[in-house]
């Protein structure tokens, strides 16, 4: 009990500090990025190669004026950042990052917390962050801020649902919510990634992380256009910044999130090598590593595409939610889930390499009827209507 008390306040405290310094890299990272893809510099001015600007940004940030809107509710104006920052760490408690640590007093899972209901978890605590962003445009007492506000939650708890129900399909194959099993479903081969079985599920629950984690093309909480920066209007200094860190560590989560529910977690592709005892800690090494770098991909893809695509019109983007998404994640988890009872149940199949190909297969047909349809251009349709009635 004693090494299990040690260990997890070890993991806490050494997991949220790189944590919060993966976020603070993660803004001089973009910066950079968007730099580069512009053909320009970016900061590079403060530090060798600009790598002490994010200190200078928290420095900044916290020496600044901490304004407070004479007739905003102060109690909920001052916790509505914290209620959107704090869920957003939480959630990553429940991801595994590497195979086990051997000790010489036992096995060290490379988790916070590696608890049996920990997709349920990561549900559960994600959808808090909404309640912040709400609040925060509720208590600030500005008409313009209220509506930011109310418009980022429907946005959120549209695309909530569709992601929600995007990743049953993972617990079906898996046949647990513990994330660690849903790893280890994963590591019979490259092919046994959920990422072939489940291809289409795994592009809903892309395209609701990014309208969960509020980036482009789905950005509409951050409308300076039309409501003067939305819900976060009347923030400033430390404030402020906390949405920008609940953002980004939406964004560590759902890369993390990613990676492990449909890329195999920490499971290093070609090789069984690294996912049976006894364990080492070269294993250890290795497969953090992996987890690493599957995670930074997506979060590079995360800013890739902040920096290519425009952002959709309110109207497109609440019906890509109700009138695309949730009606595909249905129909999908229902097609998915006979296709894996008739493969199991009636020709008695075991999961491995043949059963997701077979899945895969099944996926690549409903890809080509979703993109024929969407095509039609009757769904999300642009801002030019057509002419008729015209000689």
């Amino acid at each position: 009990m004693t090494f299990f008390l040690v260990s997890s306040v070890i993991k806490i405290l050494v997991v949220f500090t790189a944590l919060m310094v993966i976020i603070a890299l993660l803004t001089l990272a973009e910066r950079r990025i968007c730099a580069w893809m512009q053909d320009r510099l970016g900061p590079n001015r403060v530090g060798p190669q600009g790598l002490l600007q994010p200190a200078a940004d928290g420095l900044k940030n916290l020496v600044k004026e901490e304004t407070l809107p004479a007739q905003a509710d102060k109690v909920l104006f001052m916790l509505a950042p914290a209620i959107s920052f704090i869920p957003a760490l939480l959630t990553f408690a429940v991801i595994p990052f590497a195979s086990p640590l051997p000790t010489p007093w036992g096995d060290v899972d490379m988790v916070v917390a590696n608890l049996p209901v920990g997709f349920l978890y990561i549900l559960a605590f994600g959808s808090l962050g909404v309640y912040g962003i709400v609040l925060a445009g509720w208590s600030s007492n500005n008409k313009y801020a209220l509506l930011g506000g109310m418009r980022a939650s429907a946005q959120m708890i549209s695309y909530e649902i569709a992601l929600g129900m995007s990743t049953v399909a993972v617990l079906l194959l898996a046949g647990n919510v513990t994330l660690t099993d849903v790893i280890a479903k994963q590591s019979g081969s490259l092919f046994t990634w959920n990422v072939f079985p489940l291809s289409l599920g795994f592009f809903i629950f892309l395209v609701a992380s990014f309208a969960e984690t509020n980036r482009l093309p789905f950005d509409l909480p951050e409308a300076e256009s039309e409501l003067i920066a939305g819900y976060h209007a009347e923030y400033s200094a430390m404030k402020f910044s906390m949405f920008y860190i609940a953002e980004y560590s939406n964004m560590v989560t759902a890369s993390a999130l990613m990676t492990s529910l449909f890329f195999g977690g920490w499971d290093v592709p070609l090789t069984s090598w690294d996912s049976t005892p006894p364990w080492t800690l070269l294993k250890t090494a290795v497969t953090f590593g992996s987890f690493a770098l599957k995670t930074g991909f997506f979060l590079f893809f995360f800013i890739w595409v902040r920096w290519t695509l425009p952002r959709f019109r309110y109207d497109q983007l609440m019906a890509l939610g109700w009138k695309v998404m949730l009606p595909l994640a249905l129909t999908y988890l229902t097609v998915i889930a006979s296709a894996i009872w008739f493969l199991h149940d009636r020709l008695g199949w075991t999961y491995d390499a043949r059963f997701a190909l077979t899945l895969f297969g099944l996926n690549v047909l409903l890809a080509v009827s979703l993109l024929f349809w969407l095509d039609r251009g009757h769904i999300v349709a642009g801002s030019v209507a057509e002419e008729g009635g015209r000689a």
